[in-house]
C-alpha cells in the first residue's frame, strides 16, 4: 500500500489498536491465560516490541514510497520490512550523527512554510526518517529472531535435575507471523547439577541466579541452544517436531514442555482481504481503531515419558522424551500437539456488526472470544 493513500495510516491505527487491546488483556489477573502461570509475563515485553515496531514502521512510510502487508494470509507485513528494519538498525547510529536533530528539522519546516507559503514535504520526510532511525536504534524491536531469555530456574525433585524455563521469538518469514516460544527444559549434566543443587536436593541458597540471564542458563550449552532454537523456529515445524529436534541435538537437555504463541491473521477494514466475509462487516465500522480482529493460537507439548539413556560395548543411545499428541482431537493431531486453544480479540462495536450480521457464530466457531470495551477486556463472550 502507498503511503499518500490513507490506507497505510488506517491499518496502523487498527494495529496499534489491536496491540493496545492485547496488552491490557496479558495484564489482567483474571484473564483465562493465567492459568498458564507464566504465559502472560513473558508475552508482554514481545507485545512491547511489537508495537515498538510498527510505530518505526509507520514512521518509515513517511519517507519510503510503498510498505507492503500479507493482505490476503496473515494481515502482518510481509517478511522484507522485517529485514529491511533489520539491516537498517546497523547503520542507525551512524545515519543519526549525519542528520539534524528533530527539532532543528521542525524549525527548518516551520521557516521553509512563513518564507515559500509551500509545505516542505522534503524535510517532513526527514523527520520521518530522523524518527524512524531513532526507534529502531533503541534495540527493542521484534527481530526476525530474538534470543533465549531464562526466566526461572527450579529442581525436579523426582530426579534432582535442574530445569530451566526459557523464551525466545521468532518472525515467521514464509507465513509473515510473529510467535513466541516458551520451553521448560530439565539439564541431566553433572558439572551443573554441583553448580546449582545442595544437599538436600534444593536450589543451592548460596549460589544467587539474577534472573532473568540472557540465553539458557547453563553456559556449556546456551551458543548451541540459540542455534538449536533458531534453526527449529519455522511455523511450518509443527511443536512436537521442535521439541524433538530440541531434545535431538543436546545429549543432556531434556524439554518437558513447549509453548507456542502465534500471534495472526490480523484483519483490518479495507486493508486486509484475507476473509471477505470478515472484511465486509468491519467495513461498516466507523472508527479504524475499532474495525479490526485479531486472533492468535496458544500450542503445547509435553513429555510423558523418558525413555533411559543405554550404554552398551558398541553403541549407547542417550535419553529421549516421548511426546504427548492428542489423537483423540483432529485439529491437535494436524497441529502436532498436546493441547492448543484458539483466540480472538475484538472492539466492542466490531463485535457488534459480527454479531448484527448473524456471522459471529460461523466467525468464531472454536475461538475463544475477548471483547474490548474501553481499558477492559470482556473474555468468553
Amino acid at each position: 500500500m502507498r503511503a499518500d493513500t490513507g490506507a497505510a495510516g488506517a491499518y496502523f491505527r487498527s494495529m496499534q489498536a489491536a496491540l493496545k487491546g492485547l496488552r491490557i488483556y496479558l495484564a489482567d489477573a483474571k484473564s483465562p491465560l493465567y492459568a498458564h502461570g507464566l504465559v502472560g509475563q513473558v508475552l508482554i515485553p514481545y507485545v512491547d516490541r511489537l508495537e515498538a515496531t510498527f510505530t518505526a514502521w509507520e514512521h518509515r512510510v513517511g519517507f519510503t514510497e510503498r510498505f507492503r502487508i500479507s493482505r490476503a494470509d496473515s494481515g502482518f507485513p510481509v517478511f522484507q520490512n522485517v529485514l529491511t528494519l533489520e539491516n537498517d538498525r546497523a547503520t542507525a547510529k551512524e545515519r543519526l550523527a549525519a542528520m539534524p536533530e528533530v527539532e532543528a528539522l521542525k524549525a527548518e519546516m516551520a521557516d521553509f512554510i512563513l518564507r515559500h507559503k509551500q509545505f516542505p514535504s522534503a524535510l517532513q520526510e526527514q523527520i520521518a526518517e530522523r524518527l524512524y532511525l531513532e526507534d529502531i536504534g533503541k534495540d527493542a524491536v521484534f527481530a526476525p529472531f530474538i534470543l533465549p531469555e531464562t526466566i526461572r530456574v527450579s529442581v525436579n525433585p523426582k530426579n534432582r535435575r535442574p530445569y530451566y524455563v526459557v523464551h525466545w521469538g521468532v518472525f515467521d518469514g514464509s507465513q509473515t507471523l510473529p510467535m513466541v516460544y516458551m520451553a521448560t527444559i530439565e539439564d541431566s549434566s553433572e558439572a551443573i547439577a554441583k553448580s546449582l543443587i545442595g544437599a538436600e536436593g534444593k536450589l543451592n541458597p548460596e549460589i544467587e541466579i539474577p534472573l532473568p540471564v540472557g540465553g539458557l542458563l547453563n553456559p556449556e550449552f546456551a551458543r548451541g541452544f540459540d542455534a538449536s532454537a533458531e534453526k527449529n523456529g519455522a511455523y511450518s515445524l509443527s511443536p512436537v517436531t521442535i521439541a524433538q529436534n530440541l531434545d535431538a541435538d543436546f545429549e543432556h537437555l531434556h524439554p518437558k514442555q513447549l509453548r507456542r504463541f502465534v500471534l495472526g491473521p490480523f484483519y483490518s477494514a479495507g486493508v486486509t482481504d484475507n476473509s471477505d466475509k470478515i472484511s465486509s462487516i468491519l467495513s461498516k465500522v466507523r472508527k479504524d481503531e475499532n474495525a479490526w480482529l485479531l486472533t492468535w493460537t496458544m500450542q503445547e507439548v509435553f513429555s510423558v515419558t523418558e525413555r533411559p539413556a543405554k550404554r552398551g560395548l558398541w553403541s549407547s543411545t542417550p535419553a529421549r522424551d516421548e511426546y504427548h499428541i492428542n489423537t483423540d482431537d483432529l485439529e491437535a493431531t494436524r497441529q502436532g500437539v498436546s493441547d492448543y486453544q484458539k483466540h480472538a480479540l475484538v472492539p466492542h462495536e466490531a463485535y457488534q456488526a459480527l454479531y448484527a450480521s448473524g456471522e459471529a457464530e460461523s466467525i468464531f466457531s472454536g475461538f475463544t472470544v475477548h471483547v474490548v470495551s474501553g481499558n477492559q477486556v470482556i473474555s468468553e463472550v
